[in-house]
């Protein structure tokens, strides 16, 4: 195999990985914003594991993800987003003693600094992967969304998980237009080849 064909194999690989990731990713923040919606924002109990929950699954995201893409080590920003996404869930789940605007303050903190890791995460990953232009307006949206939220937990409007499903949603949203345009991506190059 030459080197040619070796790294447009390695691409092929990467290419079915991130389609599969992104929608994965999809489909629990969907289904997350849908819960605290409809059923979260009126069980206190409930939120309150999904609001612990939701930094972990994005720690445990960013973990396998790293390991299939070469390991922690080779990942910063993804070895980064995996300890913060975990202070994080710790620190909700401190917050939730204190009130819903100190989660919201927490929540965002970590959007925007983890928005300024996916973006660094998307970049790095442009070069083999390619169409990663969602990651990178998701990366910005979540910084913007984070100083968003930090504004509005020093508000006099009550807050909740419903003030973070937004968050979530669009984070939905960008995994799935990724997905959607890796998945476009591979079948344009399919069709320059055949």
């Amino acid at each position: 195999m030459t080197n040619s064909s070796t790294r447009h194999a390695n691409s092929n690989t990467e290419n079915t990985w991130l389609k599969t990731y992104y929608f994965t990713r999809f489909a629990f923040s969907a289904i997350w914003v849908l819960i605290a919606f409809s059923v979260a924002r009126n069980v206190p109990a409930l939120a309150a594991i999904m609001l612990v929950g939701y930094p972990l699954w994005d720690a445990a995201a960013n973990y396998v993800d790293a390991q299939r893409s070469g390991g922690l080590a080779q990942n910063k920003a993804q070895f980064f987003n995996f300890i913060v996404s975990i202070i994080t869930a710790i620190a909700v789940a401190v917050a939730l003693a204190n009130s819903n605007n100190a989660v919201l303050i927490v929540f965002g903190v970590w959007a925007a600094f983890s928005g300024i890791l996916q973006l660094a995460a998307a970049v790095g990953r442009w070069k083999t992967a390619g169409a990663q232009w969602a990651m990178i307006l998701s990366g910005a949206q979540s910084t913007l969304a984070g100083a968003f939220m930090i504004n509005m937990a020093f508000g006099s409007e009550p807050v909740g998980i419903a003030n973070i499903a937004p968050y979530a949603a669009f984070g939905a949203f960008y995994f799935l237009v990724s997905s959607v345009s890796l998945a476009i991506s591979d079948a344009r190059k399919k069709g320059v080849t055949a």
